[in-house]
């Protein structure tokens, strides 16, 4: 089953939470440092914040949530496994 590979390019996260409001399953924001991160549950490893692979069926929010971030820092592709 394909999954969706999602990337952050934390560095340049504005917080302007705009992904945590059209895709909650999938982003939250850092309580340190106020940055978009990936939920834990998804994260390829436990301290990679800004990467993680989520389930094909999340696809169109995270697109949603890639598509509004006013500084484009979302990235993501479907990959397979």
């Amino acid at each position: 089953m394909a999954k969706i590979k999602v990337t952050i390019d934390r560095d340049q996260c504005i917080a302007d939470m705009v992904c945590v409001s059209l895709c909650p399953d999938v982003f939250e924001m850092n309580e340190e440092d106020g940055k978009s991160q990936i939920k834990p549950d998804f994260r390829v490893k436990p301290d990679a914040l800004g990467e993680g692979l989520v389930p094909e069926d999340l696809e169109d929010c995270v697109k949603a949530a890639a598509e509004a971030c006013p500084v484009g820092i979302i990235h993501f592709e479907k990959v397979e496994g």
